[in-house]
């Protein structure tokens, strides 16, 4: 299993929510298999996604096809985001 984390700003919360929901069967064939959605103290529209995934190279694989870029352009993702690609070590 892998995690990612996925930083950006949008235009509006709600709209980019809206977008992401929509976006779900496509999310579950690139490999997602669960996600949690957090945003900045006092920046609603900073928006975080820790995403686990099945495979490192599914995730990969997701963030890099030109469908998922055009689907943050519609949903108002307003600048490039900062995606970290993570294996995990251990747990306590």
């Amino acid at each position: 299993m892998a995690t990612v984390i996925i930083r950006h700003k949008v235009k509006d919360y709600e709209s980019w929510k809206s977008a992401f929901e929509g976006f779900r069967d496509q999310r579950k064939a690139g490999g997602e298999m669960s996600f949690r959605i957090l945003h900045l103290d006092d920046e609603p529209n900073n928006v975080f996604a820790i995403v686990e995934y099945d495979s490192l190279d599914n995730a990969r694989n997701f963030f890099g096809g030109s469908e998922l870029k055009e689907a943050m352009g519609n949903a108002g993702v307003m600048e490039q985001p900062d995606i970290y690609y993570l294996e995990e070590y251990f747990t306590g």
